[in-house]
C-alpha cells in the first residue's frame, strides 16, 4: 500500500492511496488545477474519490472531477448540501459495505458539526487502512488496521494557552474542540484500538497555529511504538 499526503491542513485536504492495482483519492480539497498538478496530471488513473463531508477543504476539486468522470463517492447529506448531482455521483451508505476495484471501502460516521464519514479500506493483501478526519469522537474500533490516518488538529493545553493570550477567540475555541480531534482524544481512540499489526500511523489536519507537530509526533510515537508520519500543508 502507498499513501501519498497531496495536501492537509484547513486550507485543502486530499490523499492518494495505492494497493498497486486502483489508485483512490481521500477527499478532495484543492482547486481542481492544483489537485491536477499534485497528481503529476495523472487525474484519469484515479478510480473513485471517497469525500468525508461538504466542507470546501475537502470537496473543493468535486465539480470538475465529475466532469472529468470520476466517480465521486459520497453520503445523500454531502450531495445535498454540495449540490452534486448526476450518474458519477455515487452515494453511501453508513456500514453498507462496497468495492472500487480491488479495494473494498466501509464508510462509518464521525461527529462533526455536518455529516461526516470515515472510512475503512481493505485490499486483497490483507491491508487495512482507516481514514478518519474531521471529528472529535469515533466511538467504532477496529481489528487488524495495518495503516491509520487519523486528524491530530489541536491539543487542549496549547488551545487555552492561545484563548488566554487572545490568538484564539474562545468562540474558535469551541467550535474546534466540539469538531476536531484533538492530540488527547487521538490518544484514547488509539489506546481503544488493536494496534497489533498497524505499520504506520499519518497524524493529518494540524491547525496551524493549535498543534506542534514534533510534540503530537513523539507522544504519539511513545504511546504506540509504531513509525509515526505527521502530514504538512
Amino acid at each position: 500500500m502507498n499513501i501519498e499526503v497531496l495536501a492537509s491542513s484547513s486550507a485543502g485536504n486530499a490523499y492518494k492511496v495505492s494497493d498497486g492495482n486502483t489508485d483512490l483519492l481521500l477527499d478532495a480539497g484543492l482547486s481542481y488545477k492544483e489537485l491536477q498538478r499534485r497528481l503529476n496530471f495523472q487525474v484519469s488513473g484515479i478510480s473513485g474519490v471517497l469525500i468525508s463531508h461538504s466542507h470546501k477543504d475537502h470537496c473543493k476539486a468535486v465539480p470538475n472531477l465529475l466532469k472529468t468522470g470520476i466517480d465521486v463517492y459520497m453520503s445523500q447529506q454531502t450531495a445535498e448540501e454540495g449540490g452534486y448531482s448526476g450518474h458519477r455521483v455515487r452515494i453511501v451508505e453508513p456500514l453498507k459495505q462496497f468495492k472500487i476495484g480491488t479495494w473494498g471501502v466501509l464508510p462509518f460516521e464521525l461527529e462533526h458539526d455536518v455529516m461526516n464519514l470515515g472510512y475503512l479500506l481493505a485490499n486483497k493483501a490483507g491491508e487495512k487502512l482507516l481514514y478518519a478526519t474531521d471529528t472529535y469522537y469515533c466511538k467504532y474500533k477496529f481489528k487488524g488496521l495495518t495503516r491509520i490516518l487519523i486528524e491530530c488538529n489541536h491539543s487542549y493545553d496549547i488551545l487555552a494557552a492561545n484563548v488566554a493570550n487572545g490568538s484564539v477567540p474562545i468562540e474558535h475555541k469551541n467550535r474546534l474542540i466540539r469538531s476536531h480531534f484533538s492530540l488527547e482524544n487521538v490518544k484514547e481512540f488509539l489506546k481503544a484500538n488493536d494496534l497489533s499489526v498497524v505499520r504506520e500511523i499519518y497524524l493529518i489536519h494540524l491547525s496551524s497555529g493549535n498543534s506542534d507537530a514534533e510534540r503530537f509526533k513523539r507522544e504519539i510515537q511513545e504511546l504506540t511504538g509504531r513509525m509515526i508520519f505527521v502530514a504538512g500543508k
